[in-house]
């Protein structure tokens, strides 16, 4: 049977991709030192017979033994509150991190996809946001820790390709949600679910009119696996183009809750993208992939999830 390794196999995005391996038939080992990944995600496979969890730093070396298919990079703190937490952690999984797994898809002759971010773009100064787009990060602000090691690790990435003959693939993450996201992690939708179940007022960078597009986790998983399917090597941003304010996602949260909280507004951290929406022409063509989970359904299952986790 197919053997996949997933580093950051515990995470939000990392559990699920792990789920849909397993329902593929694979053989699935995850890899996680649980810095910011939980073991309560990978609960309901305990007993699983084709599934396997060590714990450990990917910026080591990872030693498999037997053959493997592929590699799916996962491992990273993800969101701003984490990375900001761990910067150093961060730019090593990035860097040390990418390192050690391509060096693993290169023995094993395997397939290597690398999950990037829409955060390479930095604050775009296009809109929507493209493959062929470099991007406006800058490199010594307190979020380049996690900018630039991601955008580090795709340049590492198509190294290994064109030098080492690596099957490699990229695919450029934006906002996702659903269940499995942990209520702490500082992200504006487990922000807002939360202190909307609370009732505490829930608060707004800055004035709210800056834009993101979220895409429910089912909709990624599927993206993601269609990638690996595919001989795409170049980035491939995978998202949702349906785009909203913070302003406007909050107040859906509140309806959708029934929450009485109000809205407060609090200082907009530096280097906070004003807007932020894949143009996804590359994923439909060479995909054949579209998101579908409209927001109000992905919403309502998220917001069940954090209702049975209180």
């Amino acid at each position: 049977m197919p053997r996949t390794v997933i580093t950051g196999g515990a995470g939000f995005i990392g559990s699920h991709l792990v789920d849909e391996f397993l329902r593929r038939g694979h053989e699935v080992l995850c890899l996680d030192n649980l810095v910011t990944g939980r073991e309560r995600n990978l609960e309901h496979l305990r007993d699983h017979p084709r599934f396997r969890f060590v714990r450990q730093d990917v910026t080591e070396l990872i030693v498999v033994d037997g053959p493997v298919d592929v590699v799916c990079h996962f491992a990273s703190p993800a969101s701003p509150r984490d990375y900001l937490a761990f910067p150093i952690q961060t730019l090593k999984v990035g860097a040390l991190g990418t390192h050690k797994a391509l060096g693993l898809a290169k023995a094993k002759r395997a397939r290597f996809l690398i999950a990037s971010t829409s955060e390479v773009y930095g604050d775009p100064l296009v809109h929507p946001q493209p493959e062929t787009y470099w991007g406006n990060v800058n490199p010594v602000g307190p979020r380049a820790v996690y900018d630039e090691a991601k955008r580090f690790a795709e340049a590492l990435t198509m190294a290994y390709h064109r030098t080492h003959g690596v099957d490699t693939r990229i695919v450029r993450i934006f906002n996702t949600y659903g269940p499995r996201m942990r209520a702490d992690d500082g992200r504006a939708l487990p922000n807002f679910i939360s202190q909307a179940l609370r009732g505490d007022p829930i608060t707004v960078y800055g004035d709210g009119s800056q834009t993101r597009s979220f895409c429910y986790v089912s909709d990624l998983v599927d993206g993601i696996c269609r990638l690996i399917d595919s001989d795409l090597h170049d980035p491939v941003n995978i998202g949702n183009d349906e785009e909203i304010s913070i302003r406007g996602i909050a107040e859906e949260v509140i309806r959708l809750t029934g929450s009485r909280s109000e809205l407060r507004r609090v200082d907009l951290p530096q280097d906070d993208p004003k807007v932020r929406r894949p143009d996804l022409r590359r994923a439909r063509e060479g995909l054949g992939w579209a998101p579908k989970v409209p927001r109000d359904e992905g919403l309502r299952k998220t917001i069940d999830y954090f209702l049975r986790e209180r």
